[in-house]
């Protein structure tokens, strides 16, 4: 091999370009800008689909109802003023008001569908179709339209017609049954249900831009929060049906393992931990209760006889670990390679370090003023930062919207004055 640096006659290095002359490329733009979606839509399951379609750079126009739009921008005032929920679900859209049930605002939003790629409704079941809204229908007027349902039971069978609350559907995909005490079943203290729906949602539109992109042609998606929440429930539903017994409720702890729960320190806080064999047992025994005797103990040295003897295995752990502050309490059990973690209250997840130091907030506009937010999780190193747009007031763009158009702004008015558009008058510019 010729380890000479000097380049041999002939073989003189290449002139390189002038640094300053190549710029860095710019980023690729966010994978849906230029493309619009126009939702009608409330509560949680439809809006939070949509926000995922703005984040990732779709223009998503909200169409609310002028008498107070999405009930949703009611639920509470905790976001210095709005609803936290509202805010949550809807950075990033335009607000548009617009009375439905009038042919003039129907025959608006047919105007925005005749060049929009994706339509999303989560209205009651039928209301919709009473409107000629529902994704068929749609789909056969515009052909290349993804229209998106999302409904809380599907559009047929028994429950078609129920009222479909998260909290309802958690009671009925059995998610209440597998989560709480042995004493106590309790809902997730999320919304498991629409959040659930809403995904399935944003992944079909996802799928279905695909389709359109082979095809040419759009097409419509169907999504229900039982399904979803349904699917979300796949290791308690199969262990039930094949295994024959359901799973009980067992709190923070396991059925099948041990130690794996929330155990107090010295000073108030809770560590979790979990021991998934038993090699990280003997290193628990020794390096964090500091009882070298329990690492071959057969009572406790197979995580069979640890199971049978929960109360027992619980209890020396609680009583080694309540000796501990959680700070030295996770120092040792991190040492000893097991895995482990603060139980943390919300406040504390809204300054979590690990949040911090991978600069996971922003601040997004709102009629309130700035407001913190966190990034969506889809990263897409290289491209554009993602589009975390304003929380829009209600119908604040009604008026841009509609010039854009074609009305003129007596038409606009005389649409304000009828209540087919809500009376306060939207800036473009907010």
């Amino acid at each position: 091999m010729d380890t000479d640096s000097h380049p041999r006659p002939g073989h003189e290095p290449l002139p390189q370009p002038r640094t300053d002359a190549h710029p860095e490329p710019l980023p690729e733009p966010l994978p849906l800008a230029g493309l619009t979606v126009v939702a009608v839509e409330q509560a949680v399951s439809a809006p939070f689909a949509t926000r995922q379609l703005a984040d990732l750079g779709a223009r998503v126009i909200k169409v609310e109802r002028p008498d107070g739009g999405d009930f949703a921008r009611a639920y509470d005032t905790a976001a210095h003023g709005l609803a936290s929920h509202f805010v949550w679900a809807n950075r990033g859209k335009e607000s548009l008001t617009l009375d439905l049930k009038d042919p003039r605002g129907l025959e608006v939003l047919h105007r925005l569908l005749d060049g929009a790629d994706v339509f999303v409704q989560n209205l009651a079941q039928g209301a919709a179709a009473r409107l000629g809204l529902d994704a068929a229908t749609l789909c056969a007027r515009y052909p290349r339209l993804i229209a998106v349902d999302v409904s809380g039971y599907g559009p047929r069978g028994p429950y078609a017609h129920k009222r479909a609350y998260d909290m309802l559907v958690q009671c009925e995909a059995g998610l209440v049954s597998v989560t709480g005490t042995l004493d106590e079943p309790v809902k997730a203290g999320i919304p498991a249900a629409d959040i659930a729906a809403a995904m399935y949602a944003f992944s079909g539109v996802l799928a279905a831009l695909v389709r359109r992109g082979i095809t040419g042609r759009g097409g419509p998606v169907e999504v229900s929060m039982l399904d979803s929440l349904a699917e979300w429930m796949g290791h308690p539903l199969h262990h039930t049906m094949h295994g024959g017994e359901q799973p009980a409720r067992t709190g923070l702890a396991h059925a099948v393992i041990a130690p794996y729960d929330a155990y107090a320190t010295a000073d108030g806080d809770r560590v979790l931990l979990s021991v998934q064999n038993d090699r990280e047992w003997r290193r628990l025994a020794r390096q964090v209760l500091e009882r070298p005797d329990l690492a071959e103990d057969p009572a406790f040295a197979t995580n069979a006889a640890r199971t049978r003897g929960r109360g027992r295995t619980d209890a020396v752990v609680a009583g080694a670990l309540g000796l501990l502050g959680a700070d030295e309490a996770v120092r040792r059990l991190e040492a000893a390679g097991i895995a482990c973690a603060r139980l943390n209250s919300v406040a504390q997840l809204a300054g979590h370090p690990q949040l911090a130091a991978r600069d996971r907030w922003r601040e997004v506009d709102s009629p309130v003023g700035p407001l913190r937010a966190l990034l969506p999780p889809i990263g897409l190193p290289g491209g554009a930062a993602p589009r975390m747009g304003a929380v829009p007031a209600l119908g604040q763009h009604d008026e841009p919207l509609l010039r854009a158009l074609g009305m003129t702004g007596a038409q606009i008015a005389g649409l304000r004055r009828d209540g087919v558009i809500a009376e306060g008058r939207g800036d473009a510019g907010e």
